[in-house]
Order: C-alpha cells, then structure tokens, then sequence
C-alpha cells in the first residue's frame, strides 16, 4: 500500500546554543512573520498536547520525558474549568488537577508550556470543559457578547493568569510559559452569530492582552483575532494557512495525529507518513509552530495529540466518547511509545532542528525537479542553508527506516477473587430522595449532572376486562427520548432497553409490556454518557425523557402518559450509599456465592478484592464479559465501559490521497472499547477494592486483570533509490548524496532483546508481528542477525 509521503534530505550547517532560563538577561517572547522569538532568537518549535487530567502526576514526569526524548520543546495543555471550580468560588486544584505541579513538571524537563485557558476547551470533554453551574447563572448565554457570561469567564481566566503569575510561571518572569490561549475554535460559531459573535471575540482578545502576561495570546480558527492576538490554524493540514497579517507567525496549534472514538464507533489510524508529510510541508512552507494534538511541536512549532490519555471518572463528553482517549497519538493511553509514529516523527524533528537557523532566516526559492517533485530551498546571507526535496507522487512514496513495535495485553499473576453482588434497590420508598410532579422534565436540570441517571417513574391502572389480559396481543409502550440510553421496568422487570449514537442522540424504545389488571409501575432509568462538548450554544441541548410517552394496544386505544404525575428521583441507591468507596462498601448486604450459577442481573453492583501485580508494566481491566456500566478501584473512577455496544460500519482503509478519520476504520464487530487503564499508583500491595455497576447483566467473574507489554520490535528499511538519479544538495560544508537508510532497534526500560523471530534481507512480506518471506530472500540474513545479537549482549567486540 502506497502513502502520500515526502522525501526530506536536508544539509545544513548551524550551530545553535539554546538557553532555558534568563539569569540577569530580561526574558521575552515576541513574534514576527517567521516565527516565535524567544529571547531574541527566533524559533522552530515542536510541540506536543498532554493534558494533566487525563493521566495521573505520577504519571506527568516520565510523559513529559518520553515527549521531550521525541523532540519536543513545547508541552500544550488545555485549562478545564469544570474541574477546577465545580462550584462558584470553590475551587480544587488538587491531584491530577494539579496546574501548578503539571506546569513545573514541564519546566523542570526544560521543556517549554503552552497554557491553552480557552475556557472553553472542547476536547471531547463534559460539557467542553465548562461547569454545569454555569448553566443556571441568570440571564447567561454562552460564548456570546452576553454579560453574565463574559463575568464569569473573564474572572476563572483571570484565577489562571494570577496563580500562574504568583508561581512566576510566565517566561516573561524566567517560568516555561511562553504562549497562552483565549476561546477556542470560535470562529465557525461566531460567523453564524454575526455582530455579536465578533464583539465577543474581540472582547475576549483584548480581555486577555490585557491580563499582561509578557507572552503572545492565540485563538485559533480565529480569522478576525485582532491585534497583537496571533490567528493560529487546526486540522489534518495546515500548509495552505496564512495569518490574518503579514506581520504574524504560521502557528499550527493542533496537528491531529487521529482520532477520537465514541461507543458504537470504529477505531481510527491515522498513519505516520502522512503526519508526517503534512507536517514537513507546513515547515516547507514557512510554517513555524506545530502541535501534535495529542503532541504538540515547536517558533516553528508543531503541535499534536503526544498523548491522549483517558477520560476518568464522567469527564468524557461528546456524548458517547469512549473512557479511552489513545487518539492514536505517539505515547499510547498508557504513557508507552507507539511506534513506527513516535520514531518517525522523532527523525523529521531532529531533521528541522538541524536547520532551524536556516528556516527561520529566509524565505525558499522553489525549484521543480519534475512534474510531482520540488526543491524548496533556504539560504540565508551569514551563509546557513537547508533544502525540502518534496516528492508528491503517491505511487513512488518514500520509506523512512524507524522501528515498529507490537504491544498485547498479556494476562497477570493476580487473580479477582470473591465476587460478590448487591441489586439495585427499585422501590421508590424513600420519599426523601425524590419529588414527584406533572409531565416529563428535562434531565439536566434535575441531575445538575451529579449522575449519570435519573428515575422517571409513574403509574398505570389497568381495568380487569383489557383484552390482552384474556389472550389478547399485549399492548406495546413507545418511549422518545434525547438519551443517551434508556432501561424500561414494568413492574420492577426490566422490559427492554435503547439506546442512541453520537450522530443521533434522539431514539425511540419501542416494546410489548407485560402489564397486569390493577396498579402497575413504569420506571423509565435515563442514562447520560457525557454532555455535549461542541455545537452551536450547546447548553441549550436538551437529554432525558423528554416524550411522548405512551402505550398502545389497549380497549381505549392510545394512551399518553407525557403529562401524568411523574416521580423523579436523581441517581442511584448505591451511588446515595457510596457503595464506590472502601469506607462504605459494607453499609449494604452483599449475596456471597457463585455468580456464574445464577441469572445475571440488570442494575447490579458487584465488587471484589485483589492485589497489585508484580512488574511495572500499565495495568488494564479486560471488561469484555460485562455489558454497560461504570467502575472502581479503592474508590477511584476508571470511567464508564460499554462492552455491549460493538463498533459497525467499518469502510476498510486505504490512505492514499487526503486522510479523513473515515478512511480507516478497524474494529467492527468488536466492543469499541474494550481494555480500560488502571494506573498503578491507585493501587495497595494488598487488598484493592474494584466495584462495578453493571446495567445491563454480565459475568464480571470473567473480569480479568491484564497488563499492557511490548512484546516484539521490528523494523522493515528500504534501500532507497530515487527516480531521478544523483539527486545532490550543496551545502556550504560539502556535496552529499543519498544515504542509505539506518535503524536501531532497542527496548524499553527493564526490557532486552530476548530472541529474533524473523530476519530477512529481501522482500518480506506482512506487518510487525506478521512477516513472511517474500519471493526473494537471502538465506543468511537470520544467522547475521543473530550474531549481531550475541554481540550486543555479551559485549564482544565485532
């Protein structure tokens, strides 16, 4: 298979003394139409998106690291305000909250931040990062020139800035900030505003500027950003961006490295040589700031997703996006390298760096080399020099020589030992815990999203002469509901379940009902996964049972019951009793026994105790037994799982031409998530509390424990032979020609190379894991190897 690719040979001779930190010399950060200039020296800056809540501190150092080690000096965070402030003017920077402590982790690696305050963040998160109190302030309208909102948003950005200040955080005080960011991908929303929207940006640039943080301000996708505000760009590609003026910097502030995932959705690649391609041609073209999102780059910086991470507890928004946030970036979920995407990009960083003098000092002459190959070449007057050959035929790509690396989830030594299960309890006994009223509410705000669930709950009297009760076709019950999931129970049975997509949040349950002559109860259990984090004025958007609500088939005919007294009670009784928590997990009985031997049970909760594994490794629990729920450990949220819900509609992959997420898509026909991360540091040696609510039924004795492990390393390199022959570039040092390409192949820490399972010098066929020999093979390329091994090993001299 063929990838749009670019062949990048780049001569240069530049010496460049890099100083983080300012001693007696005043810091600065200005810009130019080149780039970045940080203390006088303008930059090319890689930068890579790792945001704090998604993994843990523990976890912080050794990302940041790993991130810098792929060579980027710029780490991009998001601010999430949710988090920070959940209730007005109480605020928790506590844990992976942490601002402070992320931020001088990152100065203490001598890696630059980017603050991306927003405070609207998107990001797939709850909500888009915004409180759900902010919903209820009187008279708001979000994102708009409205009043009470920019109060509330000018006062959290103005908490950020002055505790960022109070730390000396700011570059422009010798801390690692040297970009902010104010709103967030405004753009598109404020055109269809109009006059308002652009007031609102406007006021929010200037807001921002005004905090006098020493260093430049960006919005991105933000055409109108005024001055000194730098208008940034987001997506697949940006080479064809330009600033709003000529004065300002080519800023790529998310380079996408994939894609997100949403329950009932497939897995989406996004492969590296077409990253990475994007990424030169930006360079090529002037650009100077990338941030992989999840990485981010650096001014000439490039910025993407470098690690996703997961989403925690309820934080995952959308709705429907998946626990799991991996976004196919070049650290995995579980802070491991994914190669080949980590180490290619690790080899185009190292190339710009090593003509960043050259690249920031000129502007190229473009030389045609043929009709799909370029020449773009920089040559500055102190004699620095650097050329792009760009090649754009999608038939002859160029291959890189990096390592690829197979990583399985492979079974611990722990097992998770005496399951045992509480039912949910579904009487309606407590009237302290509910309210009862006429017609269907929307369920936010009754929730204020403390829960996922809300209890709709009426009653139905049923005359003894109904026909269906003598034979007849029972009658049927339609429920519409704005979601996201729905469990009906008629008479404390659960009579069926729907549920909807991301792209389709309204569904329809549609099912016969076993009703009986007399009293009946209907318990509708409405189930949010996540609030909606993108949309026009989304904090409008409405969830729950919102009707009608009817049943059909009876001797009167159709029967709405969308404005009958309804009971309402937020949340569960386990979730009241705080079952989650070692603390409280005993405040219920718990049946003991074999689970397996009996039926399994909608609306349960089960829990178990099990030790720390030995090793190092990530830890994950194996969830494909269970149906659709939320779990714990040591009272930890690990987030909600969806097991039940298999991805579908899968269109194959093909890469050539323009990447869309549609392009390839794996998984259909499997859960769409399936492994869920259990960092380490939430663990005991001994005795670690995990609690499941299961809503559907499940066999959670079949839970398994498991840890994430690269088990294999490989590379497939290429001698290199371009169609154009004797393709030379002059520097100012010396002609060069091609090289041909190199590749090391090493481990992670505590690893070594154990044995070689494949070795061939030819034209091997299949994928890391999977290679077979090709036509043509040279039968002594496994003992070479091999020996090659031994001397690694052993340390003999060759």
């Amino acid at each position: 298979m063929k990838f749009n690719s670019v062949s990048k040979w780049v001569f240069c001779v530049c010496i460049i003394v890099v100083f983080h930190g300012c001693g007696l010399v005043e810091c600065s950060v200005t810009y130019d139409k080149k780039a970045l200039i940080i203390n006088g020296q303008r930059r090319i800056l890689i930068s890579g998106s790792i945001h704090y809540p998604r993994s843990t501190p523990e976890m912080w150092e050794d990302l940041i690291n790993k991130a810098k080690d792929g060579g980027v000096d710029v780490i991009d965070t998001y601010v999430f305000w949710n988090v920070h402030e959940p209730a007005p003017g109480n605020y928790n920077f506590e844990g992976r909250y942490d601002l402070v402590r992320f931020v001088k982790t990152i100065q203490k690696a001598g890696l630059y931040a980017h603050l991306r305050i927003g405070p609207y963040v998107c990001a797939e998160w709850n909500f888009g990062g915004f409180p759900v109190w902010l919903k209820y302030v009187p008279g708001i309208s979000f994102r708009t020139d409205n009043e009470p909102f920019k109060m509330a948003m000018k006062g959290f950005t103005e908490k950020i800035v002055n505790m960022m200040k109070i730390k000396n955080l700011y570059e422009s005080q010798g801390g690692p900030i040297i970009l902010s960011q104010i709103e967030n991908e405004y753009g598109p929303q404020g055109k269809q505003l109009g006059a308002p929207g652009h007031k609102y940006a406007t006021w929010a640039a200037n807001m921002a500027v005004g905090l006098d943080t020493g260093v430049p301000w960006v919005m991105c996708k933000q055409e109108d950003a005024p001055d000194p505000v730098i208008n940034t760009c987001n997506g697949f590609y940006c080479d064809a961006f330009s600033p709003n003026k000529p004065y300002k910097p080519m800023l790529w502030t998310e380079a996408w490295t994939g894609w997100f995932t949403d329950f009932g959705g497939p897995i989406h690649q996004r492969p590296v040589e077409d990253l990475a391609f994007s990424v030169a041609k930006f360079i090529q073209n002037g650009g100077s700031f990338v941030n992989y999102y999840m990485e981010m780059m650096s001014a000439i910086t490039l910025s993407e997703q470098y690690h996703g991470g997961t989403n925690f507890g309820r934080s995952a928004g959308g709705p429907f996006i998946t626990t799991s946030y991996d976004y196919d970036a070049p650290l995995d979920e579980y802070g491991l390298i994914r190669q080949p995407k980590y180490g290619h990009l690790k080899e185009l960083h190292k190339a710009v760096k090593q003509c960043e003098k050259a690249l920031v000092s000129a502007d190229p002459t473009v030389n045609s080399l043929g009709s799909l190959q370029q020449a773009h070449v920089y040559s500055s007057k102190s004699g620095d020099c650097a050329a792009f050959l760009s090649n754009y035929d999608t038939n002859s790509a160029a291959k890189v020589g990096v390592q690829t690396s197979r990583t399985e989830m492979l079974p611990t030594n722990t097992e998770i030992l005496s399951w045992e299960t509480y039912n949910e309890d579904l009487s309606s006994s407590d009237d302290r815990s509910t309210f009862s009223t006429l017609g269907l509410l929307e369920q936010i705000n009754v929730t204020r999203d403390t829960s996922d669930y809300l209890w709709y709950t009426t009653s139905v009297d049923i005359g003894s002469s109904e026909k269906f009760l003598h034979g007849g076709e029972l009658p049927t019950l339609i429920v519409q509901s704005s979601g996201h999931a729905l469990h009906v129970f008629v008479n404390g049975e659960l009579s069926g379940s729907a549920f909807g997509t991301r792209e389709k949040r309204r569904f329809t349950f549609k099912g016969k009902v076993n009703l009986r002559a007399g009293s009946n109860t209907i318990a509708l259990l409405s189930v949010a996964v996540g609030l909606p984090n993108v949309g026009g004025h989304f904090e409008t958007w409405t969830t729950g049972v919102l009707g009608p609500v009817a049943l059909r088939g009876l001797d009167q005919g159709k029967w709405d019951l969308s404005w009958a007294k309804w009971t309402y009670q937020v949340g569960l009784k386990g979730e009241a009793r705080n079952l989650v928590s070692p603390n409280s997990v005993s405040s219920v009985d718990w049946t003991k026994g074999s689970l397996t031997a009996q039926k399994q049970q909608p609306l349960a909760w089960h829990k178990a105790y099990f030790n720390a594994p030995d090793g190092d490794e990530p830890l994950a629990l194996d969830m494909s037994s269970m149906g659709k729920g939320q779990m714990w450990v040591n009272g930890q949220s690990l987030g909600r799982y969806w097991t039940a819900y298999a991805a579908g509609n899968c269109n194959g992959c093909s890469y050539t031409g323009v990447f869309k997420p549609s392009k390839c898509q794996l998984g259909c026909g499997q859960p769409t998530q399936r492994w869920y991360h259990l960092p380490r540091s939430w663990l005991k040696p001994t005795k670690n509390l995990l609690v499941l609510f299961e809503e559907l039924g499940g066999d959670p004795t079949r839970i398994n424990l498991v840890k994430r492990s690269v088990t294999s390393v490989c590379a497939d390199v290429s001698e290199y032979h371009p169609n154009i022959k004797n393709w030379q570039i002059e520097s100012n040092a010396k002609t060069q020609g091609f090289h041909k390409p190199k590749v090391r192949l090493h481990c992670g820490p505590n690893q070594s190379i154990s044995s070689i399972k494949f070795a061939s010098f030819g034209t091997p066929l299949g994928t890391c894991g999977s290679f077979q020999q090709g036509t043509c093979h040279a039968p002594t390329s496994y003992a070479i190897l091999e020996k090659v091994l031994l001397l690694h090993l052993y340390g003999a001299k060759a």
